[in-house]
């Protein structure tokens, strides 16, 4: 067993939720409000329509939920037309990331979903130019301290996150999908020349095979799991959303090559197709092996996966979780930064954590 049943059931076979008791609801609840998926599994009820079948006390908690999710998808599309507004001077490319860019492309993966920013991608010989544009209509640097503004400017894939003064909603941008530092370097040419023109605007998305592939390098390239099923669930979204199109799964593939992600993308199809039961075809699983780590690392990584996807769930010991949770931390520093870098990098917040506690007391 690798999920919580009832979790598992929620989203692989919701149908059947109609069948629980209300003990079983008020788990389901507390569990799926913990991993963040409570609105998506209203919407998973909804889509097929058995929010009828729902008792009253949980299908409240359901629908409150999905009420929250769809006011944050309002703000966020008033967002996305803010920045198209202070952005619309800008000349080249400017393309939506992750969040952004499921909600206004209308995909079915951003029904339910909660993003806290906006990620958009830009030539890096344009950063300047974006920057000027956005600190002009009232966006704020959040990272003001020195080092910071060094370590985003030269070593990280994104300038240092812009903050609204009034709105207060946050934008990240970047100008490539991974650290300058890191092990994989996509070439980010590449994912702008792919990228698809939304109707009557100047402005972008990624291309399906580049959007799985970004998604997955977040997850298990630049990040160490913390939203753990919530990013699974992304991938098992798009992956099942773009899979219906003729030789997808052949053009994934290739991509991944193109990109330097094929790494990422052996997680992504592994762990999407064990956990979510993602209909991944056999021979793409099989032909994904030739992209896998070694026989120890791959067992490790399964253990650690497990505890991310299960570590908002009561019953799992802490010090399980304490522990997978700062060997995930310290996997993505180590794949972000060479040692050298990754040593000074962690000392300076070593020093700065010990500065701020005196400080403080």
């Amino acid at each position: 067993m690798i999920l919580d049943p009832i979790i598992e059931r929620a989203l692989t076979q919701p149908q059947t939720l109609v069948e629980l008791s209300i003990c079983q609801w008020d788990k389901l609840i507390q569990s799926a409000r913990r991993l963040g998926l409570l609105a998506r599994i209203q919407v998973l009820l909804a889509e097929r329509e058995l929010l009828d079948a729902v008792p009253a006390q949980p299908r409240m908690h359901l629908d409150s939920a999905r009420i929250v999710a769809d006011n944050e998808q309002r703000i966020m599309r008033w967002e996305v037309t803010r920045i198209q507004r202070a952005l619309r001077e800008i000349s080249k490319p400017v393309i939506f990331l992750k969040g952004a860019a499921y909600l206004i492309a209308g995909l079915s993966v951003a029904k339910g979903r909660i993003s806290t920013d906006v990620d958009i991608l830009v030539d890096k010989e344009n950063l300047d130019a974006v920057e000027a544009a956005l600190l002009k209509q009232g966006w704020e640097h959040i990272k003001v301290d020195e080092y910071d503004q060094f370590y985003y400017r030269i070593w990280s894939h994104e300038l240092p996150p812009l903050r609204h003064r009034e709105r207060r909603t946050t934008i990240d941008v970047h100008h490539t999908i991974l650290p300058l530092t890191g092990r994989c370097h996509p070439d980010p040419k590449k994912l702008l020349a792919n990228a698809i023109a939304l109707r009557d605007s100047q402005f972008k998305i990624l291309a399906p095979t580049d959007m799985v592939l970004h998604s997955a390098a977040h997850a298990f390239q630049d990040g160490d799991l913390a939203r753990g099923l919530k990013d699974l669930v992304d991938l098992d979204d798009l992956l099942r959303h773009f899979s219906v199109e003729g030789g997808f799964w052949d053009r994934l593939f290739q991509r991944g090559q193109e990109l330097d992600l094929t790494r990422p993308l052996f997680y992504a199809l592994r762990y999407t197709n064990f956990i979510l039961h993602t209909p991944v075809p056999a021979a793409v699983l099989e032909q994904a092996k030739q992209f896998a780590p070694p026989w120890l690392a791959g067992r490790m990584m399964d253990r650690l996966v497990l505890h991310a996807v299960n570590d908002r769930l009561s019953g799992w010991r802490r010090s399980c979780q304490s522990f997978s949770s700062w060997v995930l931390f310290m996997r993505q520093h180590w794949l972000r930064m060479p040692p050298f870098l990754l040593a000074r990098h962690l000392i300076h917040q070593m020093c700065r954590a010990r500065k701020l506690r005196t400080d403080l007391g």
